[in-house]
């Protein structure tokens, strides 16, 4: 039996990670990114949910969530794995966020896919975020995920079209990016930007923050 290395504390940062076992994927479609997204926002909270009931009605991010358990500055969806970060607002809420998400999505993926089964590589990761830099880095890290999909290896050198990148990322709808970029969809309500580090004033200091890592070599 695997033993989580991480033990989550009140207050502390948090970047949550996992990915489709084998590599598989595990969002295949547009409704499969949205089903996900939508959980992340109804899966926090102490209070039970119908996902159909509340799709059915048109209001799914109107639903009152009463108490989170735990607050999310930033995320990620990629194809086959995603990234979230995390504060913890009490020592077992990230374990029960976590279980309740993973749960309910791989019910939804398995009936709708007609499978059975694990659908992640087990348990979620997760790593400790640990001081100021780190924090500030995770941002741009997670946010940075979908440029491999225009260009597998920019990690290794400088990209040429920054403009290009920046585009892509403004038109990549199943991350936070938007939510930094003074969007107004409702997938905004997702994150909490409070209780992180006010890092970005400004759409203008986020983009600047981002394009810092083009230039890291280490």
């Amino acid at each position: 039996m695997s033993i989580r290395k991480v033990s989550f504390a009140e207050g502390e940062f948090y970047h949550i990670y996992n990915r489709g076992n084998s590599k598989q994927k595990i969002f295949q479609s547009k409704s499969d990114y949205e089903r996900f997204m939508g959980l992340l926002f109804l899966s926090n909270t102490r209070n039970g949910f119908s996902f159909f009931n509340l799709i059915k009605d048109g209001h799914l991010y109107d639903f009152d969530r009463g108490d989170t358990v735990v607050d999310i500055g930033a995320y990620c969806l990629m194809s086959n794995h995603f990234h979230i970060l995390i504060k913890a607002k009490e020592e077992v809420g990230v374990s029960k966020f976590m279980q309740k998400l993973t749960t309910a999505y791989v019910m939804y993926y398995n009936q709708k896919y007609k499978r059975t089964g694990g659908l992640f590589e087990g348990k979620f990761k997760s790593e400790h975020v640990s001081n100021d830099r780190y924090l500030k880095y995770i941002f741009s890290y997670i946010h940075l995920n979908p440029v491999k999909l225009i260009d597998s290896k920019w990690k290794e050198h400088k990209l040429a079209d920054k403009k290009k990148v920046l585009s892509f990322l403004r038109g990549y709808p199943f991350s936070s990016f938007l939510d930094y970029q003074d969007s107004d969809r409702e997938q905004y309500l997702i994150i909490n930007r409070k209780p992180f580090p006010d890092y970005f004033p400004t759409a203008k200091d986020f983009e600047e923050e981002i394009f810092e890592w083009f230039n890291y070599h280490n």
